[in-house]
This record gives C-alpha cells, sequence and structure tokens, in this order.
C-alpha cells in the first residue's frame, strides 16, 4: 500500500521543477521553459499597460487567455520531462509509485 504523501509541506514545488539532488532536478529543456516564462512575463507586463490605458475588456482577456496557454505549454513541457526521465528512472517500485502519485496529485490540481 503506497503511504500518502504531505505535498504542499515535503513537495512545496511541482514535481521536478526542485533542483535538488539526484532525480529531483529538472530535466525539461531549460532554455525552452526560461523562454516560454519571460513570454509569459512579457504578455503579463503588456496586459498591465493594457489595464492601465482602459482597454477594452475582451481585449484584455484575450491576451489573459494567451499567457495562460503560454503558463499551460511550460507545465506540460516540464511534467513530460518528468514523466520520460525521474518516473522511468525511478530505482525501485516504492520510489516509483511515489512519483505516480506526485503526478496524479498534479493532474488533479491541473483539473480543478
Amino acid at each position: 500500500m503506497t503511504k500518502k504523501v504531505e505535498y504542499d509541506t515535503i513537495y512545496p514545488y511541482p514535481p521536478g521543477v526542485y533542483e535538488g539532488e539526484g532525480s529531483n532536478i529538472m530535466q525539461a529543456d531549460k532554455k525552452k521553459i526560461s523562454r516560454l516564462l519571460k513570454t509569459a512575463r512579457g504578455q503579463i507586463d503588456g496586459i498591465l499597460n493594457m489595464i492601465e490605458e482602459d482597454r477594452y475588456c475582451v481585449d484584455i482577456s484575450h491576451q489573459l487567455m494567451a499567457t495562460e496557454a503560454i503558463l499551460h505549454k511550460a507545465n506540460k513541457e516540464i511534467l513530460a520531462a518528468h514523466m520520460k526521465s525521474c518516473v522511468m528512472s525511478a530505482k525501485t517500485e516504492e520510489e516509483r509509485e511515489e512519483k505516480i502519485d506526485e503526478l496524479i496529485h498534479m493532474l488533479d490540481k491541473i483539473a480543478k
């Protein structure tokens, strides 16, 4: 039986993001993830300017959705790399189950 892990205390970061030892090092393409996040940051700066300029609500909403899509893509890249590396390279069945449980927990959060 798999033990319940307290993710918010033990794993405060999404799976694969915390840069600790061993299999906890992010395996996703750092340049690609950084580029996506910098693009999202630029989008947010643009949205803030749109708000300051009292731009049309629907235009602001479109930009918010575009930013969400970029963040979703970055998260997808990180989680895909986690599945391909961290889960696949788990040394024991217990460790593999723990990593799968982490992914299930993240999928639950994403689905909300």
